[in-house]
């Protein structure tokens, strides 16, 4: 029987959850008499980076370590203190999805540059998704050549005159997340560019053509906008097929790339509950250094991954080589090494 290359149960999640995303597509646009087929392309690409997003995220779940932090954070999250822990993961969001906190110890400039990457693609995604899918579309109100309806799944939510500023901010809000991600990518570009320990690591897959991919959505996109505006329209079909092609490699890339961390930063908001949960439930302390290190509910959740994983670090007094800090193993390693070196009449050979 030859090896599989691939996770049965993952590809089943993640075939049944794109069948029923494309059911909601269908009864979100009204039986896609609200979906512009102009988009087809995008639908597809959307399609399949849902997918892989999927997939991988699925088998992601299922390696021992993540799906023990991932169990944990959502037992604790609907059990014991659940207004306080939702009121912590609320708090997380904010601070470290919304306004991206972690980078701030990094630097304020790097900082500013990733918040406005997230805060651009975020926009960018919450936009063009419906629009892409037929659940949000615009008509001209009735009896009205000035006046526009905002419908989601159908519904009418709002109408603007045209010549309003919500008009203006409603039609330009895809120029703004451009602008907000150019400047942002370009940040890092440059950085990636010039900085000596940045270019003697990274790579172009890895490092450099995320960041170009984002530049030049935004660019072919804000390049449409000056085309119909600007230029009567000149090379707008040109544009266009750019810009899909461009967004294509986009979707196709986030499953398989570096943009897949957006997918799983979410999963850190678990991760620090866990820990939290953790510090209250009390610290492991080191038999030999006698000093806390970690948390007992990690130490032990350890030992349990690990000898899922095949590996058994028990000792024959019933202890476990885990019960030992750092310093603790790195300390009893060095005494082992002693102990063969005189037993064995040579400290020094």
């Amino acid at each position: 029987m030859k090896n599989r290359t691939y996770n049965v149960k993952a590809l089943l999640i993640a075939t049944l959850l794109s069948v029923f995303m494309i059911v909601l597509v269908f009864y979100g646009s009204r039986e896609l008499q609200n979906f512009d087929a102009a988009l087809i392309t995008y639908l597809f690409g959307t399609v399949f980076a849902f997918f892989g997003i999927v997939y991988r995220y699925t088998v992601w779940l299922q390696r021992p370590p993540t799906w023990i932090y991932f169990k944990r954070g959502i037992t604790f999250l609907f059990t014991g203190k659940v207004f306080s822990h939702f009121w912590f993961a609320s708090k997380e969001s904010i601070e470290n999805i919304a306004f991206q906190k972690f980078i701030y110890p990094r630097g304020k400039y790097r900082w500013v540059a990733h918040f406005m990457i997230a805060i651009g693609c975020t926009s960018a995604f919450l936009i063009t998704i419906p629009l892409t899918f037929g659940w949000i579309h615009f008509t001209m109100a009735p009896n009205s050549i000035s006046v526009y309806e905002a419908h989601f799944f159908g519904f009418k939510v709002m109408d603007f005159e045209l010549d309003s500023i919500m008009a203006f901010l409603t039609f330009h809000a895809l120029n703004w997340s451009s602008y907000l991600v150019i400047f942002g990518s370009v940040y890092y570009l440059r950085r990636r560019l010039t900085n000596p320990g940045l270019i003697a690591t990274q790579t172009f897959e890895g490092d450099l053509l995320p960041l170009i991919l984002l530049i030049a959505i935004s660019v072919t996109g804000l390049g449409l906008t000056y085309s119909y505006q600007f230029m009567k329209g000149f090379a707008f079909d040109f544009l266009a097929v750019l810009h899909a092609v461009t967004v294509i490699m986009f979707l196709i890339w986030i499953p398989f790339g570096k943009f897949f961390h957006i997918i799983q930063r979410p999963a850190q908001i678990g991760a620090h509950i866990y820990n939290k949960e953790g510090r209250r439930k009390g610290m492991a302390v080191c038999p030999h250094t006698g000093e806390e290190f970690a948390t007992k509910l990690h130490i032990d959740d350890l030992k349990l991954v690990t000898k899922q994983l095949g590996f058994d670090f028990s000792m024959e007094d019933g202890g476990s080589h885990l019960d030992l800090s750092p310093e603790g193993k790195r300390s009893r390693l060095a005494q082992a090494h002693l102990r063969a070196r005189q037993t064995g009449g040579n400290l020094f050979g």
